[in-house]
């Protein structure tokens, strides 16, 4: 199979959506900094520390995008099923002496002074995984659509994980299950399955919860949604705090490092989960309204390349992408926001962490490389 030749690479590049992610992650290290710079309990005395680390991952994760580009989406075909059994066994070391417990959660490993979220990667091992098996049959030309059986194989594969994360990551969870509906709906699967599979997820949630299997903090995240007046000072904390400093910003926010609450440190997990909450107080209205506008522009062009693919596999890619950034990024915003419950994700391009990043711009990487497919069938 040949390989993308050099001359063809950046004029066949989405211009449009690498820019769009790229102001975003660009914007992100800034307000990682705002949000690090005073914090001399996690920074080791370095106003910068989190900066310069934020700004490495940024790199190592445009390079992994260029990779992807670079490769193809269709060469990598042939290694998912490596990937995904390598993702299962990061997510399995978290239980191991490996792994090491955040904020309640038991989902990242310790690797020196490193951590690493095995569930970023399974993100992208679902979507490769399902969107392997959904297409297969349809893009050798034996079925329209996939068929009941084909369908299954995939939701297999797609619980595994699924099932992982589950037991101590119901943010994670979350994200992969809109992932799942998301492929589902881009492979042409009759309506039935969706409903179906939301009815057992809402069906699944009702039991959990009148069952007594979660754990405190989770309970505690639900309570905080639901009346977060309730103790201001204890559970709705988080939540109350968010909502202060967004709507202390007003239309055009108090400046790139002035907000009183940013260096006063008073919101918690402000440069990873509550980044938002940076935005909005230093940015105002304006600039987080310019932030949910990128991301607007990155899932119009993820959903233009997924109608635009010539085959069903780059499309079950493509839609599986545009439902996880798009699922994520609505609760990320709706939690710092107080209209979502606390669920521990990321913002995608713009919160602190080396494993969201180096995941969502291999997600732009796949992105590239269904467009690219296109325009060299175009031209063939």
């Amino acid at each position: 199979m040949r390989l993308i030749s050099r001359d063809s690479l950046l004029r066949r590049v989405d211009w449009v959506l690498m820019l769009a992610a790229g102001a975003l992650s660009v914007l992100g290290c800034l307000l990682v900094w705002s949000a690090t710079r005073t914090r001399t309990g996690i920074t080791q005395g370095d106003p910068q520390y989190f900066l310069l680390r934020q700004g490495v991952n940024l790199a190592i994760g445009v390079a992994l995008a260029a990779g992807v580009m670079w490769l193809g989406h269709h060469r990598l075909r042939g290694f998912v099923p490596v990937f995904y059994a390598f993702s299962l066994v990061l997510m399995l070391l978290v239980f191991t002496p490996l792994g090491t417990e955040i904020n309640g959660q038991r989902a990242w490993l310790a690797i020196g002074d490193y951590t690493i979220q095995p569930g970023e990667f399974a993100k992208v091992a679902v979507i490769l995984g399902m969107a392997v098996i959904l297409a297969a049959r349809v893009d050798a030309g034996d079925r329209e659509h996939p068929g009941g059986k084909t369908i299954l194989q995939a939701l297999a594969l797609a619980a595994v994980p699924l099932m992982i994360v589950l037991v101590d990551d119901t943010g994670m969870a979350m994200v992969i299950a809109a992932i799942i509906l998301g492929v589902l709906f881009g492979s042409g699967t009759r309506i039935g399955w969706t409903i179906g599979l939301v009815v057992a997820g809402v069906v699944a949630a009702v039991l959990v919860w009148f069952l007594g299997l979660l754990d405190d903090y989770q309970i505690d995240r639900f309570a905080a949604f639901a009346d977060p007046s309730r103790d201001p000072s204890g559970v709705g904390y988080n939540t109350n705090q968010a909502r202060i400093a967004i709507g202390s910003g007003g239309l055009d926010g108090k400046g790139l490092f002035q907000g009183t609450q940013t260096t006063g440190q008073f919101v918690p997990e402000q440069h990873t989960d509550f980044i938002f909450t940076v935005a909005g107080e230093e940015l105002g209205f304006l600039g987080a309204g310019a932030i949910i506008l990128l991301l607007g522009v990155v899932m119009w062009r993820a959903l233009a390349i997924a109608r635009g693919a010539t085959e069903l596999y780059g499309t079950v890619i493509a839609t599986g992408i545009v439902a996880w950034l798009a699922f994520q990024s609505f609760e990320n915003i709706g939690m710092a926001m107080g209209i979502m419950p606390v669920a521990g994700i990321p913002l995608p391009f713009l919160s602190y962490g080396g494993t969201s990043m180096f995941a969502t711009w291999i997600a732009i990487g796949l992105l590239q490389s269904v467009r690219m497919k296109r325009a060299l069938s175009a031209s063939a």
